[in-house]
């Protein structure tokens, strides 16, 4: 709910006026309800409020308990207080007016450093306590909010955007290399693996599922962790795991609907966020609300050039949820004049960094503005939801098929078929080769084999020169990355992994971070709440494949809840932004024009592999063509554009 920001200098020293005034001058970018700050001798704290819980109106941030001498300054909201003012023994008369702030305060008294494990909700926060002369912070376990600093040998500054910290003369705009490099080797949606790090090199960040500890110029920063891979869940029938799933699901939902102004949701026609909408809008009813939500469609003169098991408008399936749920005022926007390559300058304005999602910048952007205009303060969504409430995929049923042959669990294996072809409407003919391909890969294997990639030859971005100057290659392999996008890691692993590597969850905290402060509204996502993942974690795998369909679990508990045509669907997958090339037709011209700068630009060429770029341009051609939304050099080429404009600023 805010922008928080603070300085301590180590040596004694006073806060200069004119650098807390540059810190705060910064955030004038961004429209707030209100802005305080609290300094004494060499210790400044500000906070940059949005209002956004019924709480938070009129609260006074920093917050300074003078009987306790803690001050908080926080940007968080936190979805447990009822369970907190009982262990806190806060008496009901008080319960109703007590910020999230002042509740944080409170457990950290209570709990000291081991506050992160009784809180839940999406938070990052500093407390400057002054008996024991010590700066402590803590970030969410999912990174849901954004926390970065910087440190001298004689000062130590945080911030919840980057940019403020450089108003300060002290403060070096240089690019982090290794950083860079991480970003451009990845292929997939992760940034970096180096968690503490930014793309800038003075500036560090505050890891998800951390605290922070400055005391005597020494920082200290420490994991918490909040997940049990080893808590399992036993019960006796499928109905008591779908009962269990419902109920933790929906506290899941309905804590995340607090707020004083209305309620929105991003809403596709698939499972995860046809979910979050089932529940949201059935609690609101209770509170006579009514759910708004927004859904991105193509433009009207697009013509379907996809794969027929593709659903480029998915009004026909969002409609069918808005029908059978109720309660909902459906919006549906294709956003018509605005393409992802006009929206570049403005998004790495707005993160600070390059950004990889550039098919879907600008509906997200958007549906953020048009929220904002109809008084939207909280806006759902359940991007998360593959890991956890609808995780169980096409691969992860072909594999527990090959588990039950290698088992000799014939009758089993029988009617798990039997369920699968006639969802899928295929034949045990087409599917049985690939289950006995997985379950005895030893004699399905070619002669030839490649157990190393080629990178010289591959389709990476980066120069050879900033490769080898980085070491990038051999410090993913360390880090177990696969850089090739494609993996035959068993899918529980791969979850397992997901959860244990946090670099797999900055990019969405950074992105609903600097969205909410430009539109003074939150995204939230119920299919991260961490009791819901920890649920997911603990249930049997089979839960997740049975009765012939993927993501089990998900369909026959939102029986009821969802029309069967999305709930049910096994043979459509929806896919956002297939008019991108359309959007980029009459800016083509000017697109391929500056790539070719890109490639002939001296600064770049130690960054980015030129000779690949240009080959890249000759295969997409002069003439756009809608089907190079999935060609590799397009890829290639718009990430490099991003980074190409993103250096053209520093230098």
């Amino acid at each position: 709910m805010s922008a928080i920001t603070g300085v301590i200098h180590f040596n004694k020293q006073p806060i200069n006026k004119i650098h807390r005034d540059s810190l705060l001058e910064i955030y004038s970018q961004y429209i707030f309800d209100d802005i305080g700050f609290w300094f004494k001798e060499n210790v400044f704290l500000s906070c940059h409020a949005q209002w956004i819980t019924p709480e938070s109106i009129g609260e006074k941030q920093p917050y300074y308990d003078y009987v306790r001498q803690l001050v908080i300054t926080s940007d968080a909201i936190i979805d447990n207080r009822e369970e907190l003012f009982s262990k806190l023994q806060i008496h009901s008369n008080q319960q109703k007016y007590i910020s999230d702030s002042q509740l944080i305060l409170l457990a950290y008294e209570k709990w000291g450093e081991e506050i992160p494990q009784y809180l839940l909700g999406d938070f990052a926060f500093m407390i400057w306590d002054e008996k024991k002369q010590k700066l402590f912070g803590a970030r969410d376990f999912s990174g849901a909010r954004t926390l970065y600093f910087y440190k001298n040998d004689t000062t130590f500054v945080f911030s919840t955007t980057i940019k403020p910290l450089f108003s300060l003369p002290y403060i070096e705009k240089k690019i982090n290399e290794e950083w860079l490099a991480e970003f451009l080797v990845i292929p997939s949606m992760v940034e970096a693996v180096d968690m503490n790090s930014t793309v800038y090199k003075s500036i560090k960040q505050l890891p998800p599922s951390h605290t922070i500890s400055v005391v005597d110029g020494k920082v200290t920063i420490n994991k918490y962790n909040l997940i049990d891979f080893n808590n399992k869940l036993h019960l006796k029938s499928n109905q008591e795991y779908e009962e269990a799933f419902r109920e933790v699901f929906e506290k899941a939902v309905t804590s995340r609907l607090r707020t004083y102004g209305k309620v929105g949701a991003q809403l596709s026609g698939g499972l995860d966020s046809g979910s979050v909408v089932s529940f949201a809008a059935n609690a609101l009813k209770k509170e006579n609300k009514r759910l708004n939500t927004y859904s991105f469609i193509p433009r009207g003169d697009f013509e379907d050039w996809t794969p027929n098991y593709f659903i480029t408008d998915e009004r026909p399936f969002i409609k069918e949820t808005v029908d059978y749920v109720g309660n909902i005022s459906d919006q549906y926007m294709n956003f018509a004049e605005k393409s992802p390559f006009g929206e570049i300058n403005d998004f790495l304005e707005l993160l600070e960094m390059p950004y990889k999602f550039f098919e879907n910048s600008f509906w997200l952007k958007g549906i953020n503005e048009k929220a904002q205009e109809q008084g939207i303060k909280i806006l759902l969504n359940g991007a998360r939801g593959n890991h956890s409430i609808s995780f169980g995929s096409w691969n992860l049923t072909i594999n527990h098929y090959a588990s039950l042959l290698k088992r000799l669990k014939w009758i089993q294996l029988y009617n798990e078929l039997n369920l699968y072809c006639k969802n899928y409407r295929t034949g045990k003919s087409v599917i049985l080769p690939v289950v006995a391909k997985r379950a005895f890969p030893y004699m399905y294997q070619s002669s030839k084999t490649n157990t190393e990639l080629d990178y010289s030859s591959s389709s990476i971005i980066i120069s050879p020169e900033l490769a080898k100057k980085t070491n990038v290659f051999e410090k993913l392999k360390a880090y177990e990355v696969d850089i090739t996008g494609y993996t035959t890691e068993d899918e529980f692993d791969f979850r397992k992994k997901h959860f244990e590597q946090l670099y797999s969850w900055n990019k969405t905290g950074t992105v609903t971070t600097k969205l909410s402060l430009r539109y003074s509204l939150w995204d939230r996502d119920p299919t991260n709440d961490i009791r819901v993942i920890r649920f997911c974690l603990a249930i049997p795998n089979e839960q997740y494949v049975q009765g012939g369909m993927e993501r089990s679990l998900v369909r026959r508990a939102m029986e009821n809840y969802l029309p069967n045509k999305v709930r049910l669907d096994q043979q459509k997958r929806g896919l956002q932004g297939a008019d991108v090339i359309l959007r980029m037709t009459s800016k083509w011209k000017e697109f391929r024009e500056e790539l070719q700068q890109l490639s002939q630009d001296p600064n770049i060429s130690s960054i980015l592999n030129n000779e690949l770029i240009k080959n890249a341009i000759k295969v997409i051609g002069e003439q756009p063509k809608p089907e190079l939304l999935f060609d590799e050099n397009f890829r290639l080429l718009t990430r490099s554009l991003i980074v190409y404009r993103f250096l053209k600023t520093m230098y």
